[in-house]
């Protein structure tokens, strides 16, 4: 009998009508709706001094009205019971673990628990009911400006401009999902840059601003969708660019639109894959840092100045919008407290531009879309947000900008903060000129043009044909004179100064009377300091030097004399100084020759240092070099002498001895033409018609110091 007094101390039935709480001993009256258990009817309910653990009771009629005990205490000796009406008399007993009802369009069952409590089981908080009873593992990770919202809507802030891995593990083992932060407008706060998909066994993917997709470095063309093979598609629409991933009875779907990320995770219910990354539960940012293959330390900080345009308070209401209707439509399933955080966090510090302002609740409309099919259409117009629109499509920027919208409502590449800090600390557009020998060439910076809303095509010099050279890979443009195309440079002498100075300017008027752009005038000149004469003497070692030769019939001597004068009277002697540019003449004269029957044609000569690692040409095939104006060649092939002349030099790149080299032959003159022809353009003698007598030729050298 013991069970039944157990059992029946935790009904309690009510009148029709009444509602109560009781505490203390009491007896109760409980005809109106007897209880029958193990075939013994009760009508009257009494307090007793026992312990009920491991059941509960329920009575109702169907309509949801109900009562129950909570919980029997026999240590104090009292009780506590909470009681609703209910019209019907049909009573219900329900012990632990019994279930009440099911839904299985919600994936939800009522039972009595073990402490005699009504509780409610559904879906795992990481699943969703997909009806039928049947729920699938589908977790949502969004990632936007420097925030992390995980899969249980937990908030991490990135600081830095690393990469992080969102997710990864043995459950999507091919798979490692990494976010990629820089700086935009700020050194100090990061906004998320890109996404990248390291698959195994292939190349990255990189969902990147624009809807831009690169399998490794290549930019892939996709219309649509396309397939990478591998259980890898890639779909782009003018919202932004999706990658899927499916592997075994997972899959992975990565949204990017070039400011927010969305990873959706779906699989089996029932079971909690292997999964690790910032989405999951990870609560060391340095654990999941990976480097970003950036030449600057991306885990460097930096502190700018504190905007002082900024309205914290406003900002916070702005964001806290989120906390209001329609936004409360998602409440019960996205928490919208991360979200909140986060906008604050980052408008507090980092001015409203580039759709700064509604970028929050768009992530967050979008995560609550994704979890329910509530499309909340009316918070744009609560908000003065604008549709989402094709951001950036197909516009590719440099490593050193970012996509963002122009003052005109177009779109364009601005500076990261980072790689413009030196130009506005010095309040410049570009780098110093640099200045060369006969050329001067300045660079300006393409993106600080651009966030100043100045056209670059419109830019020249100070001649308007001299326009700049832009590169499409930096977005850099240059422009530059030179001897050849000076482009208005004005030169000026200032004492011992030369000062080429030119302009770049702007032709940027709406009319003669106003302007709507900045006026560009951009000074740059070359400074030029006339060097002091520095004189560089050469000494000939030998007076002459004298070849014996033998040549088939003939026995000659050769000699090579050089002279300063063009009577070649004034020989050059060990102890003569010649002087750089000077006009030397050098004498080739053969003794033993007949010169009735052979002639002596210098068929080339050349200066070479003292290694012969360098080589400059005074005589090819016979005629002058024509890239040397100083070389002149006299009697080349009329006699048994010639002579040639030029202005004394020395190799840029050697300070050491000079040495001259000339290769001769001898030529039958006998009824034909020994000279060379060095007239036209194509300086050639005619070979055809010159007969060497011996195909050995004579080589003589000589050699300058200084």
């Amino acid at each position: 009998m013991l069970r039944p007094l157990l059992l029946l101390s935790a009904l309690i039935g009510l009148l029709p009508g009444a509602e109560q709480q009781y505490v203390g001993f009491e007896t109760f009256n409980i005809s109106s709706c007897p209880i029958s258990y193990y075939g013994e009817q009760y009508t009257m309910l009494n307090q007793l001094e026992l312990t009920c653990q491991g059941m509960g009771v329920i009575s109702g009629d169907g309509a949801g009205q109900s009562l129950y005990l909570p919980s029997v205490s026999a240590t104090s000796r009292s009780f506590s019971a909470c009681f609703n009406t209910f019209s019907g008399v049909d009573c219900f007993l329900y012990f632990y673990d019994d279930e009440i009802s099911s839904n299985p369009d919600t994936c939800s069952t009522v039972y009595c628990d073990s402490v005699a409590t009504i509780q409610t089981d559904g879906c795992h908080p990481l699943e969703r009911c997909h009806g039928n009873n049947t729920c699938m593992f589908d977790p949502i990770c969004t990632v936007t400006g420097p925030a992390v919202i995980d899969f249980i809507d937990q908030l991490k802030t990135v600081e830095d401009r690393c990469g992080y891995t969102l997710l990864t593990g043995s459950s999507i083992q091919n798979l490692t999902v990494v976010a990629n932060f820089q700086e935009r407008r700020r050194r100090d706060v990061s906004f998320l840059d890109s996404v990248t998909l390291r698959l195994q066994g292939q190349d990255h993917v990189h969902l990147e601003q624009g809807g831009i997709v690169k399998e490794g470095n290549t930019v892939l063309t996709i219309n649509g969708s396309t397939d990478l093979g591998n259980g890898v598609e890639v779909f782009v629409d003018p919202t932004g660019v999706t990658a899927k991933v499916t592997m075994g009875s997972n899959t992975v779907s990565v949204f990017f639109d070039g400011n927010t990320a969305q990873i959706f995770l779906e699989g089996p219910g029932g079971q909690q894959p292997q999964l690790d990354g910032l989405c999951v539960n990870s609560m060391s940012l340095s654990d999941e840092r990976r480097d970003n293959n950036s030449t600057i330390d991306c885990e460097v900080q930096y502190n700018d100045t504190a905007d002082s345009s900024i309205n914290c308070t406003m900002m916070t209401e702005r964001c806290n919008l989120l906390l209001e209707e329609p936004f409360t439509a998602c409440h019960n399933h996205t928490d919208p407290e991360s979200y909140v955080n986060a906008c604050i966090d980052t408008l507090c510090k980092y001015p409203a531009v580039d759709g700064l302002n509604c970028q929050f609740l768009e992530a967050y409309a979008s995560d609550c879309r994704l979890r329910s099919n509530d499309t909340l259409d009316s918070w744009r117009s609560t908000a003065g947000c604008f549709p989402p629109q094709p951001f950036c499509q197909g516009r590719i920027c440099s490593d050193h900008e970012f996509c963002a919208e122009t003052m005109s409502g177009g779109i364009g590449c601005f500076c990261r903060a980072i790689f413009a800090f030196p130009y506005r600390s010095n309040d410049a557009l570009g780098d110093p000129t640099v200045c060369e020998e006969n050329s001067a060439s300045v660079t300006v910076v393409g993106c600080l043009l651009e966030e100043k809303g100045i056209d670059y095509t419109m830019l020249h010099l100070n001649d308007p044909t001299c326009t700049g050279q832009r590169d499409e890979l930096d977005h850099m443009v240059t422009f530059s004179f030179n001897s050849s195309n000076t482009c208005g440079t004005e030169v000026m002498a200032n004492n011992s100064q030369l000062i080429y100075m030119n302009s770049i300017v702007g032709n940027n008027s709406v009319s003669d009377n106003i302007t709507r752009q900045d006026q560009v005038y951009i000074d740059f000149s070359c400074v030029f300091t006339q060097p002091d004469v520095n004189t560089v003497t050469f000494r000939i070692k030998d007076s002459s030097v004298i070849e014996k030769i033998t040549s088939g019939t003939w026995n000659y001597t050769l000699t090579m004399k050089a002279y300063t004068d063009a009577g070649r009277t004034q020989a050059v002697d060990s102890n003569t100084e010649v002087q750089l540019n000077q006009l030397i003449w050098v004498q080739l004269e053969t003794d033993g020759l007949d010169d009735g029957l052979v002639a002596l044609v210098t068929d080339s000569c050349w200066a070479t240092d003292q290694a012969e690692s360098l080589r400059y040409n005074l005589i090819v095939d016979g005629c002058a070099n024509p890239d040397d104006q100083t070389v002149n060649v006299v009697g080349n092939g009329a006699g048994t002498s010639n002579y040639f002349s030029f202005h004394m030099f020395q190799f840029s790149r050697s300070a050491g001895d000079i040495h001259l080299h000339c290769k001769l032959n001898l030529c039958g003159n006998l009824n034909q033409t020994c000279t060379p022809n060095c007239n036209g353009a194509s300086r050639r003698r005619r070979s055809a018609k010159l007969k060497y007598e011996d195909e050995a030729p004579a080589f003589i050298s000589m050699t300058w110091t200084h």
